[in-house]
């Protein structure tokens, strides 16, 4: 299957387990392309945001300790960086500093900006993913390179069990081109 298409079977996949929620910008209406991947997701799973990414990432924490599993959707990386304090001093750190006691399960959804058939600039194609793994002790942080790594990857943070967050990074450009 293509790029695209893995990622709407991935988060046909992930809308079917009760607990998950998506929420974002461009989640409940178009936008983005990640936006075409939600299309089939029903309206009552998807929690449309304003551009607000550190309370965005503030409410996935919550509702990560409240037993969902959000599924927090940021189009770009450089967007992602407004909710660097929501991320790396408290969904990053619950697991560490409660021994093990909270261990909420957010899955991070973000992508390198696409570059083709036009640059938006460099504000919008940035690419912190060894940045994030050197700053996370307990997100783990996972770039799809290729479409047969998409369903494995989303899977494994739904399913897992080691009370670990994951980030997934996909490539923009390659929503339209593998």
């Amino acid at each position: 299957m293509k790029y695209a298409e893995e990622l709407v079977r991935a988060m046909e996949f992930l809308a079917r387990d009760p607990r998950t929620i998506f929420l974002g910008q461009a989640v409940a209406c178009p936008g983005t392309a990640m936006s075409n991947s939600l299309k089939s997701i029903s309206r009552d799973k998807l929690m449309e945001l304003p551009v607000t990414e550190e309370l965005q990432m503030g409410m996935s924490t919550g509702l990560a300790l409240s037993g969902y599993v959000p599924v927090s959707i940021f189009p770009r990386w450089n967007f992602l960086l407004l909710a660097v304090n929501q991320i790396v001093n408290h969904l990053d750190k619950l697991p560490i500093v409660s021994n093990g006691g909270y261990q909420p399960k957010v899955i991070i959804r973000t992508g390198i900006g696409s570059e083709r058939p036009l640059h938006p600039q460099h504000q919008h194609v940035g690419d912190f993913t060894d940045a994030f793994r050197l700053m996370c002790k307990s997100i783990e942080v996972i770039r799809l390179e290729e479409p047969e790594q998409i369903f494995p990857a989303y899977q494994k943070a739904l399913e897992r069990e080691d009370g670990r967050s994951t980030i997934v990074v996909e490539y923009g450009d390659y929503h339209g081109e593998k």
